[in-house]
């Protein structure tokens, strides 16, 4: 008994540490060995930890396991490395929430990171935008056909439909879990991470059984980065003033298909100009070996920023979220029969079409906020946009025509249940969607 009020005495007694001001310190261990720490700040007490010697680890590295995919595995070690030795995530500036570059031990950029919390409509969204938004303009807060702070879940399935249907213009994507200072975190937060670091530095024996001494670890969606591209803007407007030759012409023609088919089939509701690049080397362009090394299209489309997609409805309230692609010259030539070939077979296959379904599944059931019936009815939505796709593909049909068909939505059938489970049968009922938002081009 002497030895743990020494104990303690030793680290709420000692010289006063940053938080010492705000806050007072104490630690509980009963016969058990289990231990309790925890703060008094500013008239809350604020619990740190709650473990046993049994309970260890530190970083985010517990969370993330990719054994399928060993090389992305491979690109977010190096990552939680780099931040270990120091070299941390840089907040990127443009855009309306918190999303990062991650970069190695080099400086190189591996990735870039959107955490959940700190999405447009999350509580620790870095960036004062958004809380404008909602304290002046209520009545247009928010997409109100999407479900809030579900963007990061929305770029990883963007990603797994772009996998399955052969597409090849998202760059890989999927969630993870990372832990950095330079993330946004909230004053309590940093105040246990910073307790727990004093306990561990003060008594060693203690501070070795924590669960975790530093920030917790944050949620959200990790794309791996892409070298070489420009924003499409500024790539359209020298195709303008500078035409392509006829082969590089049908290859930027065959790559925009590829977007309009990936837009299209997840509904995503913020796709500008800017948000989607292009990448586009001219013949002996590079160094050396180089030259030979680049890809057999000498034009490549990337489709990034998907975290706006998989609308529960069609939009049909102030705005109609359009396709800004639908006004560009390449909308209006009909789809071609390399990409009728790569994706018709596909999306005319139900049972393609229900196991894609049942993938998402796996993927949003992960979030804590998942709720199975808006998750239906983001399949509902999804299935009308393939229905619609594929008539248009097998119509000879072109991207603006695509969009201007009326909206479907494709409903499974309840076979009953018994009190509040609900069984859904294999029948569908397709509907169309004819409400209309108030702002609409369409």
């Amino acid at each position: 008994a002497h030895s743990l009020s020494s104990l303690e005495s030793q680290v709420c007694l000692q010289r006063p540490f940053s938080i010492a001001r705000l806050c007072s310190l104490s630690l509980s261990v009963s016969l058990s060995m289990s231990l309790s720490l925890s703060i008094h700040f500013k008239g809350f007490i604020v619990k740190i930890l709650s473990l046993s010697p049994l309970h260890s680890g530190n970083s985010s590295g517990d969370f993330n396991h990719f054994p399928g995919d060993p090389e992305f595995g491979d690109i977010i070690q190096r990552a939680e490395q780099a931040i270990e030795g120091g070299v941390f995530p840089e907040r990127i500036s443009q855009g309306s929430s918190g999303s990062y570059f991650v970069k190695d031990s080099k400086g190189k950029i591996l990735g870039v990171f959107k955490p959940k919390s700190e999405e447009p409509y999350g509580h620790l969204n870095p960036k004062w935008t958004k809380y404008f938004h909602k304290l002046c303009c209520p009545c247009c807060f928010g997409r109100g056909c999407l479900i809030p702070n579900q963007g990061y879940l929305s770029e990883v399935a963007a990603s797994h439909v772009d996998t399955r249907l052969g597409l090849g213009v998202v760059p890989k994507t999927k969630a993870v879990y990372l832990v950095s200072e330079t993330f946004h975190y909230n004053t309590i937060d940093r105040a246990k991470s910073r307790g727990k670091k004093y306990a561990l530095e003060m008594v060693p024996k203690v501070g070795r059984h924590f669960h975790r001494v530093g920030l917790p670890p944050k949620l959200g969606s990790f794309q791996l980065f892409v070298e070489g591209y420009h924003e499409a803007d500024y790539w359209l407007r020298r195709f303008e003033a500078e035409p392509l030759p006829e082969n590089i012409r049908k290859q930027l023609q065959s790559q925009f298909e590829r977007l309009v088919i990936l837009d299209y089939v997840i509904r995503n509701t913020d796709r500008g100009n800017d948000n989607w690049l292009i990448k586009y080397e001219k013949s002996g362009e590079g160094e050396g070996e180089k030259v030979s090394c680049v890809c057999v299209c000498a034009i490549q489309i990337a489709a990034i920023d998907n975290g706006l997609a998989f609308p529960f409805k069609h939009p049909d309230e102030w705005r109609a979220y359009p396709f800004h692609w639908a006004c560009l010259p390449q909308a209006k030539v009909p789809f071609s029969q390399e990409t009728r070939e790569l994706v018709l077979s596909r999306l005319s296959d139900m049972n393609f079409v229900q196991d894609l379904c049942e993938d998402l599944y796996e993927m949003f059931m992960a979030d804590k906020g998942f709720d199975k019936t808006m998750f239906e009815k983001q399949m509902s939505v999804m299935r009308g946009q393939i229905l619609n796709l594929s008539q248009a593909l097998k119509d000879n049909k072109t991207p603006i025509q695509l969009v201007q068909m009326p909206r479907v939505v494709v409903e499974r059938s309840r076979t009953g249940g018994q009190g509040r489970v609900v069984t859904l049968g294999t029948a569908f009922t397709q509907t169309f969607h004819c409400k209309r938002p108030f702002f609409s081009s369409w």
